[in-house]
């Protein structure tokens, strides 16, 4: 049951009925593509001739096209329908403390170009160089006409309203307003997000079989830092400050290292691929500045180099990562007896060992859940290979197309 803002509504006209209808004609479009107009009626429990007048119009507002033609015994053929993806396309920004990601792809999410290149810091000469690569990525594709806009997505706490980057520790950004200046430089619309919640987002919206059921869920994003997007009743939750979802900053022990943010013993200081290559290293993490990172070269050790380490019988590489492992489900376990969600989506380097480490997330998640079945929460591994940030970055540009209508 939800209350009705009085301050903040739209009043449903005339139209509004028939805008709902479309869009959950849209969506079962989307998750059941290719579909006919009589199973999508079906599935609508609706007529035949209300599912031609809603396909109808999709198709004029080109969003769905009708595909090939079906077999049927007897009959009229049926035409089947699919979401218009492939000539949609939308520029996916993913910076991190150590490189930043730049993907040209379509609608439904998938690559056509990947370009991977060390972040620049000072704001002035960011936004230069990206516009450049970003121009040229286009015209290098024949994308230029057909790109609908740019999703990035950052390592800190982001006003999506304003585009106000609030807070990126690793980035050493703080109250940077980026998104004009980008859309200045590009010609294109931008939106900017929390990495987390965008790749919450993408999780919600790109994908089309364990996302279609489940409307409260977790993202956790291990990789330079945490992002962690929450996702309740199919809504990603921002915060009043937009900075909800926040817990890799909740500390494990307040006598713990020295997280990028400032303060000590946050979760993100204790699972982070730093944090897990200071184990492997016997690094000082409070020590650790961040301009002493920034020169790592591409050939740097990373911690898929020490997975394979750990695969191969290096004791020493299998502890950090068991370590790492235990700090994970521990702060998991906060998450699930907070939120209590469906199930709880993980990515990240770290996840390519999860046959090495599953039990002992899931030993520390239960050691720490509130009742068993919270401990039974599912935790579901997102493919590394997918660029689950980047697909994020993308939704943020693609998913408004299917969003419920606000009414009230």
């Amino acid at each position: 049951m939800r209350r009705i803002n009085t301050r903040d509504f739209r009043v449903a006209t005339r139209t509004t009925s028939r805008e709902i209808n479309r869009r959950i004609a849209l969506n079962l479009i989307r998750e059941h593509q290719p579909i006919s107009r009589a199973d999508l009626a079906r599935r609508m429990s609706v007529t035949r001739g209300v599912v031609s007048v809603l396909a109808h119009e999709l198709i004029e507002q080109e969003l769905i096209y009708e595909g090939a033609t079906g077999e049927t015994a007897r009959g009229r053929k049926p035409t089947f329908l699919h979401i218009r993806t492939q000539d949609r396309m939308a520029i996916a920004v993913d910076v991190r403390f150590s490189k930043t990601y730049l993907m040209l792809c379509d609608f439904s999410g998938r690559q056509l170009a990947l370009e991977i290149y060390d972040t620049i810091f000072a704001i002035p000469q960011f936004v230069k160089d990206l516009a450049v690569r970003v121009r040229r990525m286009l015209k290098t594709q024949g994308a230029d006409g057909s790109c609908e806009g740019m999703g990035v997505v950052v390592p800190g706490m982001v006003d999506h309203r304003t585009g106000l980057i609030l807070n990126a520790p690793a980035l050493g950004w703080r109250d940077v307003a980026i998104r004009d200046q980008l859309a200045a430089a590009t010609g294109l619309p931008v939106q900017i997000e929390n990495s987390g919640r965008a790749s919450a987002q993408a999780q919600l919206w790109l994908e089309r079989e364990e996302a279609a059921g489940t409307q409260s869920f977790i993202y956790v994003s291990v990789s330079d830092g945490v992002g962690v997007g929450v996702v309740v009743n199919g809504e990603l939750v921002r915060g009043h400050d937009h900075i909800a979802g926040e817990f890799g900053h909740m500390p494990l022990s307040l006598d713990g290292p020295r997280c990028m943010c400032g303060m000590t013993g946050c979760w993100e200081a204790y699972i982070s691929n730093l944090a897990t290559l200071s184990r492997y290293f016997g690094w000082n993490l409070s020590k650790l500045s961040s301009n002493s990172l920034r020169g790592a070269g591409p050939d740097s050790f990373t911690v898929l180099d020490l997975v394979a380490r750990a695969r191969g019988g290096d004791a020493k590489a299998n502890t950090a990562l068991q370590s790492t492992a235990r700090f994970l489900g521990l702060g998991l376990a906060t998450i699930v007896n907070v939120v209590n969600p469906d199930s709880i989506y993980l990515a990240g380097e770290v996840t390519t060992a999860w046959d090495l480490i599953e039990g002992t997330v899931r030993e520390a998640l239960a050691e720490r859940a509130l009742t068993t079945a919270a401990a039974r929460t599912p935790l579901r591994v997102v493919s590394t290979h997918e660029y689950p940030r980047l697909r994020g970055a993308a939704a943020l540009i693609a998913a408004p197309t299917f969003a419920a209508p606000r009414v009230a």
